[in-house]
């Protein structure tokens, strides 16, 4: 009988049965179901049982948190339940059989653009720097600086200045000019064909031999080059920034490359796969898609650039504002990067992505009313204060998610306050040069004969939902809500705490269900009070993680690393207790005193199946502070599309004491103290 027989016949019951059970797998720490029906798991049920640390859903899976030791929690579950566990990707595949059409087709364009995003807010920034040195004409022209009356830009007036402007284009047109190459590229990575076809693929729609895609509108059809075959002439047109033509164009070679791979005999694939597959691909995409493909995108953009500048454009702003947060809710929102690129493409700026940025902001600003009137809750902090840090850069799902949505008219505020500085952002005709940072930040992004107006729309998405957050929030919420139960019941006991005074909030223990009963010979390990860093690199606490399973301290309290270098190096001497070996993106430690550590590399790393890690240890593995662990490639990380935060999580105090996190600071790797004890 395995310990965790017990709870896993439980769990079975509380999910529905095996009746219910799609698929399941499990992570570092996450027993991952796809449920037929998700309303038929008993949540709070689940919540209870002893070896469950918490429970929450997302794409489309039911996720229950039980820890280091879930290895084993899934070895007696599929024992009980005689249901056999399916790989991570499986699993994904499975839990898209819960989402409908659109939010299947907005997933994949979501995936698509989440490798290409950095570089396209990368870009934006950089037009933007262009248009403060270049196009704003700060002087006079003796020199004098005059905002008012200037008549010269910074580039008109120094040569360093000048040779900037014109450098910084390389940049932007690698990221705008060049777009194509990326989307193909980032769609056969996702459908699993040859990525370098689709990088050529890209190439062939921006070739210099090619009329530049943003210079056709200009040129007379008859000075239009053409390919001349004798019996047929093809315009021989670029496709430079465009999005939806190149998607077209990457899928029939994704789909060429499929049926031959299939059907062409091992022995002489490596030759006519690629062959038949990219030439055909190449001449339908000049051909047919091309054309087509740039025709949706013009007629898309044009709807759009007509409801934001129509005679209605502040009741469009209104409504869109208004449904933003909703549409990110249900993951349709990823549509809008290419509506943006195309906007920028075709008109040369998008009045569009200010509102989104907007939205963000009203949303956090809702949080911050959340936490005005919550001050006092101090679980409920530990939610709310990273949720607004990263809703004000532009990360909504924590603030979404993990607050708003919970108590529904927060989520209204917001709202509320993004449809009122959407109207004044589209009313009076702001325009961004791209795709930027979602918050705060975005107005790096907004030409800049904008920010004045920009910086008035972002007041009243800060203000407005604050106001009404705070006013109905006094209102609605109990005393529970605004407290917490401990200190509401005691209030009500009249024994609560004065405010300001600190509490003790205890972790929920590793609890073992049945113990072993068997002599272990163990190697003495130093236990000197301390786990140093485990990377270079900058120290921050839990709470700022962009994943709730750690920012709520769900596992445990803990750091997090920005990390600097590409090698996690164990923090103190101990046993390695259990190793993700499929996956290689996390593991965990244990020292004589029985405190235990998790470490995890990246967000939702496990969905890379092992890509880019590699493990140097294996469970029962004794270590020394300073050895390797773990070794990760950053690079591809971020191209997969997730954060590179490392988490170093206590899951189990033992007999430690005083256990404190320290963070704030650059840490040196096997050196700075980032957890001590006594």
């Amino acid at each position: 009988m395995g310990k965790y027989e017990g709870d896993a016949k439980r769990l079975l019951d509380l999910v529905g049965g095996t009746g219910n059970i799609k698929a399941v797998t499990h992570c570092m720490t996450r027993m991952r179901f796809v449920l037929v029906d998700p309303k038929l798991a008993d949540e709070p049920a689940i919540e209870d049982l002893a070896s469950v640390k918490g429970i929450f859903t997302q794409a489309g899976q039911f996720q229950v948190i039980i820890g280091n030791d879930v290895a084993e929690f899934y070895k007696d579950f599929t024992a009980v339940s005689g249901i056999e566990g399916v790989s991570k990707d499986e699993a994904k595949a499975a839990a898209k059989s819960n989402q409908n059409v659109a939010q299947k087709i907005m997933g994949t364009l979501g995936e698509i653009f989440a490798p290409i995003i950095p570089a396209l807010i990368c870009g934006g920034l950089i037009l933007g720097f262009r248009n403060v040195i270049g196009e704003i004409n700060f002087f006079t022209d003796s020199g004098a600086f005059d905002l008012a009356n200037g008549t010269k830009s910074l580039a008109d007036i120094s040569q360093f200045w000048t040779g900037t402007y014109s450098f910084l284009w390389l940049i932007g047109e690698a990221v705008f000019h060049m777009l194509p190459v990326g989307i193909c590229w980032s769609i056969t990575r996702k459908m699993g064909t040859t990525q370098i076809l689709g990088i050529v693929l890209g190439l062939t729609l921006v070739s210099p031999q090619l009329l530049n895609g943003f210079s056709v509108a200009s040129t007379p059809a008859k000075d239009i080059p053409v390919w001349d075959f004798g019996f047929a002439k093809v315009q021989m047109i670029g496709y430079q920034g465009q999005v939806i033509a190149a998607m077209m164009a990457a899928f029939v070679l994704v789909y060429l490359e499929r049926f031959f791979r299939k059907h062409c005999p091992e022995v002489v694939s490596m030759i006519v796969v690629p062959l038949c597959s990219l030439l055909p691909a190449v001449v339908i995409a000049h051909t047919i898609v091309g054309p087509i493909g740039w025709k949706i995108g013009d007629w898309i953009a044009s709807a759009v650039y007509a409801g934001l500048f129509s005679p209605v454009r502040v009741l469009f702003a209104a409504v869109f504002g208004l449904l933003y947060a909703p549409v990110v809710m249900t993951g349709l929102h990823h549509m809008t990067n290419a509506i943006d690129t195309q906007l920028v493409t075709q008109y040369g700026g998008t009045a569009l992505w200010p509102m989104i940025a907007l939205s963000n902001i009203a949303q956090g600003s809702a949080v911050v009313g959340m936490a005005v009137l919550q001050k006092r809750n101090e679980r409920a902090q530990q939610v709310n204060v990273p949720a607004l840090i990263s809703c004000y850069l532009g990360v909504t799902e924590p603030a979404l998610f993990g607050v708003n949505l919970k108590y529904r008219f927060p989520l209204i505020c917001g709202m509320i306050g993004s449809a009122s500085a959407a109207m004044i952002s589209v009313g009076l005709g702001v325009e961004a040069t791209s795709i930027g940072v979602g918050g705060l930040p975005g107005i790096l992004s907004i030409k800049p004969q904008f920010w004045g107006i920009f910086l008035l729309a972002m007041l009243t998405a800060v203000v407005v939902p604050f106001v009404l957050t705070v006013a109905v929030g006094r209102r609605r919420l109990t005393a529970i809500d605004r407290l917490g139960k401990e200190q509401a019941t005691a209030l009500e006991a009249g024994t609560a705490a004065p405010a300001g005074t600190a509490t003790a909030i205890a972790v929920k223990p590793q609890t073992t269900v049945e113990a072993e009963s068997k002599t272990e010979t163990k190697t003495v390990l130093v236990d000197d009070g301390k786990a140093t860093a485990i990377l270079d690199g900058a120290v921050i606490p839990l709470d700022q993680v962009p994943d709730a399973v750690f920012s709520k301290k769900i596992m445990g309290d803990g750091v997090a690393f920005e990390p600097a270098a590409d090698t996690v190096l164990a923090p103190t001497d101990a046993t390695v207790a259990v190793v993700m070996a499929d996956t290689g993106h996390a593991c965990g430690l244990k020292l004589d005193n029985g405190l235990e550590l998790l470490i995890h590399v990246g967000i939702d790393t496990v969905s890379m199946g092992g890509d880019g890690f590699r493990l140097h240890v294996k469970a029962g593995d004794t270590v020394r502070r300073g050895d390797p662990l773990i070794t990760f490639d950053p690079a591809r990380i971020k191209a997969a599309g997730h954060p590179t935060t490392t988490m170093l999580i206590v899951t189990a105090a033992g007999d430690a004491k005083d256990v404190t996190m320290h963070s704030g600071m650059t840490a040196a790797a096997g050196e700075t103290p980032v957890i001590t004890w006594n």
